[in-house]
């Protein structure tokens, strides 16, 4: 079928995406599998994002704060996810759907706001997967598997496999992502115990002060303006917690399990960050471990010999990186899905199968994203433009909390933030801060992601806005505010 005909619930503008009712045939060709998930696949999920993260990347915050630069800026990022994680866990209980941050801005700001939200999740979830099987074709080479000169197949064979157990069902994926993120988390732990045997605290702050920058120190040593410069890589402890939501359609009891599963995530990466950050620098030093590749497997390497634990240490980074590859795929999906079921992308691409996976949500990036990484192979450069998206999002996702929470007041909400308005306004002043210190590390990423997101505003306000989908339950759940409204104003 045309985009036309495909719904006949498509609408002539924002001002008229009242619901006309749902199109049953239009809806149950883009249906996920619902209750596939509990509490505990969420929690591993929430996990599986970030896993990557505290095996390598964030140690390049050193480099730009030292030890107690990247260490402010991990803490600054970390009260920012918990704080944005306490709000979003409220808006998917009140809007438990695939669209997540993008269902939630579009009742909060309007059809531009959620459109905004929603394409910069997907630019952070289309080009972070392009970024990690780049990391992990370099693991592959580092550790010799198959003899293997060039690193195009290994990502390849990623995209192709894991690709392929996402199409063979969301609990089947899941549970593979569990595994895997246990094997990875465990490392961690056997890594925690073996590097605090090495502790030093002389270790911490071995980097050299520049004299020349304000407020420079031993534990600061390119000063205060090294804080802000590190909060990128702060966020690489926690970056993509953020996409539990994106399964709300196919979690069980999803207003119950959400934030539950959500708390306990990022709980678990709270903990794990702080044994990470403080056992790598304290046994092998801030100013070794600032521009290497593999900074846990460095710290357990004091004279450049491998040892049993590292070896064990490395295989794992790899399984790291597939856990947080393979999620990563799942969430990006996800959120093709729900733009594309409610008309902001072209309708086809949520599409789903007999066994309710979005086929064309996971073959489109999974064939862009590994185009983008047999083309360029630059992994950082990738992972910095997915950071930059991810940032806009956490500024609008906590801006619909804090709007939601003056506009609606009486919201029926199955769960509330701790804090309510103060803790996502937290959230939003910490985001917009991580946005421009985007800039500060990687200018040129920065302003390749603007230039996606200009392309994609430019595909909205010239077509997809005037054929929205009223059926969609964003859109719907957005309607209902919107007449309930008008209503108010009549009487």
């Amino acid at each position: 079928m045309t985009e036309e005909t495909d719904s006949p619930t498509a609408t002539g503008g924002p001002a008229d995406t009242a619901p006309a009712g749902p199109d049953a045939a239009y809806l149950e060709r883009r249906e996920l599998r619902r209750g596939s998930a509990g509490p505990l696949l969420l929690c591993g999920l929430g996990v599986a994002y970030v896993v990557s993260g505290d095996y390598s990347g964030w140690n390049a915050g050193l480099a730009e704060g030292g030890f107690g630069g990247l260490a402010i800026a991990a803490v600054l990022m970390g009260l920012m996810y918990t704080c944005m994680v306490f709000a979003l866990a409220e808006l998917s209980a009140i809007l438990p759907t695939a669209g997540g941050g993008y269902g939630f801005a579009r009742r909060a700001l309007g059809p531009w706001g959620g459109f905004l939200t929603g394409t910069a999740i997907l630019i952070e979830y289309v080009l972070a997967p392009a970024a990690i099987v780049c990391f992990i074709g370099d693991y592959v080479e580092s550790l010799g598997l198959f003899g293997l000169e060039s690193a195009w197949p290994v990502y390849l064979v990623c995209f192709v496999l894991f690709i392929g157990v996402h199409l063979w069902g969301v609990g089947e994926a899941l549970r593979f992502s569990l595994v895997v993120t246990a094997i990875a988390v465990a490392a961690l732990l056997v890594f925690v115990l073996g590097a605090f045997t090495e502790f030093s605290t002389a270790n911490l702050d071995d980097i050299p002060a520049d004299p020349g920058a304000f407020g420079s120190g031993s534990w600061l040593p390119f000063g205060v303006l090294g804080i802000w410069a590190a909060f990128p890589f702060g966020m690489w402890f926690f970056l993509g917690v953020e996409g539990v939501p994106l399964a709300a359609e196919e979690t069980r009891d999803p207003a119950r399990t959400l934030p539950r599963a959500m708390a306990w995530s990022m709980g678990i990466l709270l903990l794990l960050a702080l044994l990470t950050f403080l056992a790598a620098t304290g046994a092998r030093g801030s100013a070794v471990l600032q521009d290497v590749g593999n900074p846990l497997v460095e710290a357990l390497q004091p004279d450049g010999k491998a040892t049993a634990l590292s070896r064990v240490v490395n295989y794992a980074g790899l399984a790291g990186l597939v856990a947080s590859f393979f999620s990563l795929i799942f969430a990006g999906s996800r959120q093709l899905f729900a733009l594309s079921r409610a008309g902001y992308l072209p309708r086809f691409l949520s599409l789903t199968s007999r066994r309710k996976a979005p086929y064309l949500g996971l073959l489109l990036p999974g064939a862009l994203g590994f185009a983008l990484a047999a083309g360029s192979g630059d992994g950082a450069t990738m992972l910095n433009v997915a950071v930059f998206g991810a940032t806009i999002s956490y500024a609008l996702m906590s801006l619909s909390h804090i709007v939601l929470r003056r506009r609606e007041p009486r919201l029926h909400r199955p769960y509330r933030t701790p804090g309510g308005v103060l803790t996502s306004s937290v959230a939003f002043v910490l985001a917009l801060a991580a946005l421009v210190a985007t800039f500060l590390v990687d200018e040129q990423a920065a302003l390749i992601a603007l230039l996606v997101y200009g392309v994609a505003v430019a595909y909205f306000a010239l077509y997809s806005h005037r054929h929205l989908v009223a059926a969609a339950p964003e859109e719907e759940f957005a309607a209902l505010a919107e007449a309930e409204a008008e209503l108010k104003q009549r009487n």
